[in-house]
C-alpha cells in the first residue's frame, strides 16, 4: 500500500568521520569486497580516508544536503566506525532502532551519545534495540540487511550470515512493513554479504544486480514486486557491482529535489545508457572515495545513515 505522506528520501545524514579506519580482518571472513593495501602504513591509510571522507561530506554539503558530522572516538578502536546504518536507524514516527552485528569488534560502534546528540534537533519517541538477538548468534545490520521502501512498507533482503530471517521478521512485525527476501551470491557462489551491495530502492526507480540472484523463481518474484510498486529498474552486472555500483542512494536537497550519490568508481562502471535513465529520473553526483571502498568494503551508501525523524 502507497503511503504519500511518508517520504523515501530525506535531507538529513549522519555521518561519522572516522579516528582508526583501516582493513578489519574480522569483518573480512564475510565480505568478499575488501582488501589489503600493500606499501601504507595504518597511518596512511587512516589519512588518506579523512580525505575522502572530508571532501565526500563537502561535496554533499554543496548539493545542500544537510550532512551531520559526529567524530568517531579514538578509543576503543574502531575500524569500521565510517560505516554507521549497519548499526543504526531512525525512522519518521520518530523511532530509534539499533541492530545486532555479525562481527564482536564492530558492536563497539553503536553510541548512545550519538542518538542523545540527535535528540538536540530531532524528536524521538522510542527507541528499539535488537541487540539480545546477538547471543543467539542471529544478525540484522540495519540499511546494509535490509532495503527499504518506506513508501510502501517493504522491506528487501538477501539472506546470509548478516541477514538472519527471524530478526528481520521481529523488525517487518514492528514496523508494519512487508518483507520480501531472495538469495544471491557473487561468482565463486560466496553469499553477498549485503543487500545493499546489490541493490537500492529510490523514488521511481530500483537497482539490482538480477544475475545474482540464481534462482529463477525469487528473480521473477523480485522483478514483480519491484513492478507493482512503479518503480523502474536499472539492471547492473556483478562486474558493476564490485565497482559499487549497486551501494546508490538517494537523499533530498533542502529544496525538495532528489540527488542519486554513488562513488566515482561506481560512476565509472555505468553504460551510457544508464546514466542516462538515472539523468531522467534525479540529479546525481557522485565521489571519489577508493581507500574507502577498497579497504572498507563498502562504499558511499554505506556512509550515510538516513535520519528521517522529526525535526523539532
Amino acid at each position: 500500500m502507497f503511503d504519500k505522506n511518508t517520504k523515501q528520501t530525506t535531507n538529513h545524514i549522519l555521518m561519522i568521520r572516522p579516528a582508526n579506519f583501516g582493513f578489519n580482518e574480522e569483518t573480512a571472513e564475510s565480505n568478499a569486497f575488501q582488501s589489503t593495501v600493500e606499501g601504507k602504513s595504518s597511518k596512511e591509510i587512516q589519512q588518506l580516508a579523512l580525505d575522502e571522507f572530508d571532501a565526500f561530506v563537502e561535496k554533499l554539503r554543496a548539493y545542500s544536503v544537510n550532512v551531520i558530522v559526529i567524530d568517531d572516538t579514538s578509543k576503543p578502536i574502531k575500524k569500521d566506525a565510517i560505516f554507521p546504518n549497519n548499526w543504526v536507524s531512525f525512522h519518521e514516527s520518530g523511532i530509534v532502532v539499533t541492530y545486532p552485528m555479525m562481527a564482536e569488534v564492530r558492536r563497539k560502534e553503536r553510541r548512545t551519545d550519538i542518538i542523545d546528540q540527535l535528540k538536540e534537533n530531532f524528536v524521538v519517541d522510542k527507541e528499539y534495540s535488537f541487540e539480545a538477538y546477538e547471543e543467539k548468534e542471529q544478525y540484522l545490520e540495519g540499511t546494509g540487511s535490509m532495503i527499504l521502501d518506506r513508501q510502501h512498507k517493504i522491506a528487501y533482503a538477501c539472506l546470509s550470515d548478516r541477514t538472519n530471517i527471524k530478526v528481520l521478521e521481529k523488525y517487518a512485525v514492528l514496523s508494519n512493513y512487508q518483507k520480501v527476501i531472495f538469495h544471491a551470491t557473487d561468482e565463486a557462489g560466496l553469499p553477498i554479504y549485503h543487500t545493499n551491495v546489490i541493490m537500492s530502492v529510490c523514488e521511481t526507480f530500483a537497482v539490482i544486480c538480477i544475475e545474482c540472484i540464481k534462482s529463477e523463481v525469487e528473480r521473477k518474484m523480485l522483478i514483480k514486486q519491484l513492478e507493482a510498486t512503479g518503480k523502474k529498474i536499472l539492471y547492473i552486472t556483478m562486474d558493476q557491482v564490485r565497482a559499487y555500483a549497486g551501494n546508490m542512494l538517494q537523499v533530498s536537497q533542502a529544496d525538495g529535489k532528489s540527488l542519486v550519490i554513488m562513488s566515482e568508481q561506481a560512476f565509472r562502471s555505468l553504460t551510457p545508457e544508464q546514466i542516462m535513465m538515472l539523468k531522467a529520473e534525479s540529479d546525481f553526483l557522485y565521489a571519489n572515495i577508493p581507500t574507502i571502498e577498497r579497504i572498507g568494503g563498502g562504499s558511499v551508501r554505506c556512509m550515510m545513515a538516513e535520519v528521517f525523524l522529526p525535526e523539532k
